[in-house]
């Protein structure tokens, strides 16, 4: 599964010199992840209200380049790998053909005591 979206940075998202804010990237990230399940017709909304959930196990980012405000990014986000209790997503941010950032953020799907379970098959790409 893979999808790709269009972030414009806003200026609340830089610093002083107008770039932006590395934590910024798990938000745009999130972002991706968030469009993706959209795309597929799936909303975290509905998910959380079956009394399923996904929380972040590992987040990384490695910069290549910076990004600064009213860039137009584009994110790619895939489904790298899905196992029996995880997730795991990895995102490329472009500004234009320029990749700027690779991340990989890892999820476990978890009820509403935190206890760990079965990734649904629903949450699978299909083949």
């Amino acid at each position: 599964m893979q999808h790709e979206v269009q972030i414009r940075v806003r200026y609340e998202e830089t610093d002083q010199m107008g770039v932006v804010y590395h934590g910024n990237y798990f938000t745009y990230f999130e972002i991706g992840r968030t469009e993706m399940l959209r795309a597929a017709n799936i909303t975290y909304k509905e998910m959380e209200e079956s009394g399923q959930f996904c929380v972040v196990i590992r987040a990384e980012c490695d910069f290549k380049k910076p990004a600064r405000y009213d860039d137009l990014l584009t994110l790619q986000t895939r489904v790298k790998r899905i196992t029996r209790v995880k997730i795991e997503h990895e995102h490329h941010l472009y500004r234009g053909r320029e990749l700027l950032a690779v991340g990989g953020i890892t999820l476990a799907v978890v009820d509403k005591k935190g206890s760990i379970q079965r990734v649904p098959d629903w949450m699978k790409p299909e083949e």
